[in-house]
């Protein structure tokens, strides 16, 4: 099993995030080095070889502008495709879900699902509550990743901490090998930055 380590610093103007090998068990290799400006009309995340932000790796651009239910181009730094993903816009009604795609054919190859139902409702009734919005900082996600032709699990993404917006994304190797790893750590970063589109 791949793992990686995803965590987030908040500032006025940007996310920030730190991608790490977590194949030790626990953060070990800076991979990534994520910003992204925040209040942007057409969503575009780009990542780093470390924090000096000098050499570009790879970004992720929205397809549509403020679209609920967009998709998500994964490019290197010459723009050389590495993976889609969509946020599947109806069956997140009830329970976040997104999809990595076949860029073929647009069928999903793995699908991640929030697994609780009862956290999934928590978090949208509390995005009601007026003068507060988003769902708790303390409420801790946990996603299930399958393939939708079998049924199988291959993996999951989940917040390690209560308090801070630290996750660890969990990948069977036989999927690194039909999808890019950098496909599976944008889906990471984008399933923290945008869950509450």
């Amino acid at each position: 099993m791949a793992t990686f380590f995803i965590h987030q610093k908040i500032t006025a103007f940007a996310n920030q995030y730190w991608i790490f090998d977590g194949r030790s068990g626990e953060a070990g290799q800076l991979l990534a080095f994520a910003h992204q400006k925040r209040f942007a009309f057409r969503e575009r995340f780009l990542f780093f070889t470390d924090e000096s932000k000098a050499h570009e790796a790879f970004h992720i651009q929205a397809r549509q502008v403020l679209d609920f239910g967009a998709s998500y181009d994964v490019a290197d730094s010459d723009g050389r495709s590495l993976g889609v993903f969509r946020k599947a816009f109806a069956a997140s009604l009830l329970r976040s879900t997104w999809e990595v795609i076949d860029p073929s054919t647009g069928e999903p190859l793995v699908v991640a699902r929030e697994r609780s139902v009862p956290v999934a409702v928590i978090r949208r009734l509390w995005d009601w509550i007026p003068f507060i919005g988003d769902a708790p900082f303390f409420i801790k996600y946990h996603f299930d990743l399958t393939d939708p032709r079998t049924g199988a699990a291959v993996g999951e993404y989940f917040k390690t901490t209560r308090f801070r917006d630290h996750y660890r994304l969990v990948i069977e190797d036989r999927y690194l090998d039909a999808i890019d790893w950098r496909t599976f750590i944008s889906l990471g970063v984008a399933m923290d930055a945008l869950q509450g589109r």
